[in-house]
């Protein structure tokens, strides 16, 4: 509804006074007026009407997003980015990539989530048509963007070895891309980097230029934070090319990250120590569930065994290539559901639904 202006009202009163010709005038001024009221709102400045990817009918964000994170548009964050990578075609988030995103943007308030991902069309606006970009969409803090690897490795090491057609023919060469990408943002940008299969706790920002033991032989690459420009990270971008061995598993991902931490502390065995400004932490710090326990994951554990076992963590490494055929019970008592239940609320009250 628009209210008439004074001047079409004053106008009314002379018609209904004068000859009923003039109330042809008083009918077309009026629908010219609606008509330029409706053509300004539909016009009007984009940026101050959201995001052009429309949310699904299905999310509710005020039910998605507790009152705390709806931090006003065009905050700056003062803290470090959380980098999360998507190196596929894929463009169909996964339940638990979701509630990677989600957890990282609960725990993470005042940071950017910068979710890259290889399937989106570099320039499009709009996000595909999918329930997890529309819920992580709600999220403030949360950014998904094309990941251009061309131009992401420029200026590094890596940008000659990506640029051999060959690579693109070895057996591990979407899980060796995700690999190089981490330690070239790490490079660039510094901040945290995070996979997909992680469920966040607490705020990362204090672990700086660190990354995490897996066991006790070597030291893994889902979890990284480092200041941009690191000298170690430097090492690992010379480290990547110079052993390079793409046919080989992990040699460029927690092989690289291990060989490089021996040479830079002088060490024959990884253990848990912070050297030259660098920190390898503890397994129970993110990886509390080893991946040889991975099945306990979907094993029923009280509150308080759950407490016990976290007490110490910041997240949850849930080793996504051994668990993902696993069937997960929603709702149950299981480790991983109540997680889900607990971390990524939205992303777990969306599984129920389904």
């Amino acid at each position: 509804m628009f209210r008439m202006p004074s001047c079409l009202l004053k106008l009314t009163r002379v018609v209904l006074s004068h000859k009923p010709w003039a109330l042809l005038i008083l009918i077309f001024l009026s629908v010219s007026f609606a008509y330029i009221k409706l053509h300004s709102t539909v016009w009007e400045d984009p940026r101050s009407r959201g995001p052009p990817y429309s949310l699904s009918a299905e999310i509710s964000c005020a039910h998605s997003v507790p009152s705390s994170l709806n931090i006003a548009a065009g905050h700056s964050p003062s803290t470090a980015n959380v980098f999360f990578v998507e190196t596929s075609e894929q463009t169909t988030p996964s339940y638990l990539f979701s509630c990677s995103v989600e957890s990282a943007a609960r725990t993470h308030p005042a940071s950017r989530v910068v979710v890259l991902m290889k399937g989106l069309a570099k320039g499009n606006a709009s996000l595909p048509k999918h329930w997890a970009f529309s819920l992580l969409s709600c999220f403030p803090n949360v950014e998904i963007r094309p990941l251009d690897m061309t131009e992401l490795f420029s200026g590094t090491p890596l940008a000659p070895w990506y640029l051999q057609p060959k690579r693109h023919q070895e057996p591990h060469f979407l899980h060796v891309l995700s690999d190089a990408c981490r330690i070239v943002l790490m490079w660039k940008f510094g901040g945290i980097y995070l996979d997909t299969d992680f469920i966040v706790l607490k705020n990362l920002q204090n672990l700086t230029n660190a990354l995490g033991i897996q066991d006790e032989k070597e030291l893994n690459g889902a979890f990284l934070s480092f200041k941009p420009k690191h000298k170690f990270m430097k090492l690992c971008m010379q480290d990547f090319v110079r052993n390079y061995n793409g046919w080989l598993w992990g040699h460029q991902g927690p092989d690289l990250l291990t060989r490089v931490f021996k040479k830079w502390c002088s060490l024959r065995t990884i253990k848990s120590m912070r050297c030259k400004g660098v920190s390898a932490l503890a397994p129970e710090v993110v990886y509390p569930i080893p991946w040889q326990d991975w099945k306990k994951l979907f094993e029923a554990v009280s509150a308080l065994e759950l407490h016990n076992l976290l007490k110490n963590s910041y997240a949850v490494h849930v080793w996504n290539k051994l668990s993902h055929e696993t069937k997960l019970e929603i709702p149950s008592q299981a480790l991983l559901a109540q997680l889900y239940s607990q971390f990524c609320p939205a992303t777990y009250a969306k599984m129920k639904q389904d």
